[in-house]
Formats: C-alpha cells, sequence, structure tokens
C-alpha cells in the first residue's frame, strides 16, 4: 500500500511539474488552444531528454526557473570555469579571457558579444565549440547515485562484520540482489573459476543502472541512462574489460573460427569471410549494449511524458481519467523496466566476460584419450 501511495505522488508530481513547465520559444501568433498545449507537451519532453547546465526542479510562465545553478568548466585557451546562472537559461552571452560564449539548446558554443549563432546549408550549427568539462545535471546526479551506492555497500559491509555474516536493517533488502547476480548472473555464465574479478564490475553497473533508473521516475527531470554518452560510456568500459581479460582461447577463435576442423589451404577462402565478421563482432556486441538500453529508457520517458501531456489536451473528465490511468498502468511497468534494463545490461557483460575468460581443454581430452 506504501509503495501504490508512493507512485500515485510521484505522478501527481509529475503532472504538476508538467503543469508548470515554461514554453521555451513556441510561437503563440495563429495557434489554436490545442495546437499552443502540443508545442509546450513538446518542449517539455525535449526539456526532460537532454541534459543541461543547471538543476532546474520546474518553471512558471512567466519564464522564471526554481533550482539551483552548477559549474561550467571550459578549456578554450585556458580554463575557464563559471557559474551556469550567468547564461541566464540561454539568454545571456557570457564573456570570459575575451571570448563570448552561449548556451544554445543545451549546448555551448563560441560566439561574439551579439550572441550569433551561424548555420549551413542543412541548418546544422557551424560555430566552433569549446573543450566542455562541465558538472552538468547528468553529472551530478552520477556522482549522488555513487555516493549512495557507497554508502549502501559499506554499510552492509559492516553490518556483515557485526553480525557474523547475517545483514541487518536495508542489507537485508540488497543481500539477495547481490546474491541472485553472483548465482544466477555472474557463475552460470563466467564459471566457478573466473568469476570473482568480474563481480565488482558487474555488481557496480546493475545498481548504477537500476538506481539512476528510478531516479529517473522521479519529478527530478533527470534522464542519465537515456543518455547516449553515458551508454557509450557503459559499453566501452565492458569492451576493454572483454578484450583486455580474453583468454588465448577467446582470441584463437576470434582468428581461427573453425579450428582444426579442415587444412589450411581449405579455410583460407572460408576466412576471408568470416574473420572479418568475428572481428565486427567484436565491436557489435558493445554497440547492442549501449543501443539497447539508450534507446528502451529514452522511448519509455517519451511514451510516459506525451500520455501526462494528454490529460491537459484533453481538459475533460472522461478523457483525463482514461489519460491517468494508462499514465500509471505505464509508470508501473516502467518501475519494473528500469530493473529489468539493469538485468539485462549485466547479464549480457557476464554473457561476454564468460565467452572471453573460457578455457577449452581439446589438448588434454586428446593426450587423456591416448
Amino acid at each position: 500500500m506504501r509503495q501504490l501511495f508512493t507512485l500515485c505522488f510521484i505522478l501527481i508530481f509529475q503532472m504538476f511539474s508538467f503543469a508548470a513547465a515554461p514554453v521555451e520559444g513556441a510561437p503563440t501568433e495563429n495557434l489554436d488552444r490545442k495546437e499552443l498545449m502540443k508545442q509546450e507537451i513538446k518542449g517539455v519532453i525535449a526539456h526532460h531528454l537532454v541534459d543541461s547546465y543547471d538543476f532546474t526542479f520546474f518553471g512558471d510562465k512567466e519564464g522564471n526557473y526554481y533550482g539551483f545553478p552548477l559549474p561550467v568548466i571550459l578549456f578554450d585557451n585556458g580554463l575557464k570555469i563559471f557559474s551556469s546562472s550567468e547564461f541566464d537559461h540561454g539568454k545571456k552571452v557570457v564573456e570570459k579571457g575575451g571570448q563570448h560564449y552561449k548556451n544554445y539548446h543545451g549546448k555551448i558554443y563560441k560566439t561574439d558579444a551579439a550572441g550569433t549563432i551561424n548555420y549551413d546549408e542543412k541548418h546544422f550549427v557551424t560555430n566552433e565549440k569549446p573543450w566542455d568539462f562541465s558538472i552538468t545535471k547528468n553529472v551530478v546526479m552520477i556522482i549522488i547515485t555513487g555516493l549512495l551506492m557507497f554508502w549502501l555497500f559499506t554499510s552492509l559491509a559492516r553490518s556483515y562484520a557485526k553480525n557474523n555474516g547475517v545483514p541487518k536493517g536495508i542489507g537485508r533488502f540488497f543481500e539477495p540482489l547481490v546474491l541472485y547476480i553472483k548465482d544466477e548472473i555472474a557463475v552460470p555464465n563466467i564459471g566457478e573459476k573466473s568469476y570473482k574479478k568480474y563481480m565488482p564490475f558487474l555488481l557496480s553497473v546493475f545498481f548504477l543502472i537500476w538506481i539512476l533508473n528510478m531516479f529517473g521516475l522521479t519529478p527530478l527531470g533527470v534522464n542519465v541512462t537515456g543518455n547516449i554518452a553515458f551508454t557509450v560510456a557503459l559499453a566501452i568500459m565492458t569492451f576493454f574489460i572483454t578484450n583486455l581479460t580474453g583468454k588465448k582461447d577467446y582470441w584463437k577463435h576470434l582468428f581461427d573460427p573453425l579450428g582444426d576442423s579442415m587444412p589450411w589451404i581449405a579455410k583460407i577462402p572460408l576466412y576471408i569471410i568470416l574473420i572479418p565478421i568475428e572481428i565486427l563482432g567484436v565491436f557489435i556486441k558493445p554497440f547492442s549494449l549501449l543501443i539497447r538500453l539508450y534507446a528502451n529508457m529514452t522511448a519509455g520517458h517519451i511514451v510516459l511524458m506525451s500520455l501526462i501531456g494528454l490529460i491537459f489536451i484533453f481538459q475533460s473528465w472522461f478523457g483525463g481519467t482514461l489519460s491517468f490511468a494508462l499514465t500509471f498502468v505505464i509508470v508501473l511497468i516502467k518501475v519494473m523496466v528500469a530493473l529489468l534494463q539493469a538485468y539485462i545490461f549485466t547479464m549480457l557483460s557476464a554473457l561476454y566476460f564468460g565467452m572471453a575468460s573460457a578455457e577449452h581443454e581439446h589438448d588434454h581430452e586428446h593426450e587423456g584419450a591416448h
């Protein structure tokens, strides 16, 4: 019952935040009420999906924003550090060290004092961008999640030490998850011999994705796992761990997939096709990881925010109630998807690690047979 009340509160809070969000650049002339509402909904969804240089909780119709600024860190002929509040949500041009910068659609460009943005024939921005190492909203959430995980698992470790291996408090909730990842994901896919060295990464990536997914369901307006830069970073980690820990059999299979099944002369024509496919597969596996997580979480946020927007478009008891009920069901599904996506990423990573660390004992088998 408490969980149901929490979900209702989150959903209602999201709708209030949705209603209070300002229209960003939407033309108001020659638009009826519904068209204007559709423009506003598109703006709110776009604002929810993208990263930002400030942590804004909500805004009002007058263009006032409520939140706190974050540090902007640029490297452009020297290090430049200043508060994102100087941009005034993209309304002002910031001058630092003789160079002007403008926050335009969530990206910082070098410009002139007037804030001119130039385009090419395809309407892409041609302004030069500085090296950007800013602490954005997504970075803040990653740091908060990292600190939360550190606190949770150090507390779990202390609980084990104090109670002779029996967890207390919140440890009772996390221990089954840790054991499940070990017994149902790591050991079956990697093996008893090699699984331990991969457990820190598997546990970290599972809880990082899961907690960030749950934060994405709150009215904070964060969408870290729906940011392709974040999923690319996780996939790169999986890629390097897989290939740097790969055993001899892993690399032998990559460049000699047919093994000793036929003479080398007969294998050469096949290897012209097979070896490039095997090498391509090394990169396709992490690519599938990043796309799956990014696409599922982004699509889920778009669907959820669109359904909330329908409540304000209908503005009727029947349409609003139906949209609210459907949105509530989607929120329940998203709670399960948040855990499912963490599970899938961890499971596939463990599968790739198992393929890399597997050891085949063909030679020993032949010796035993003789």
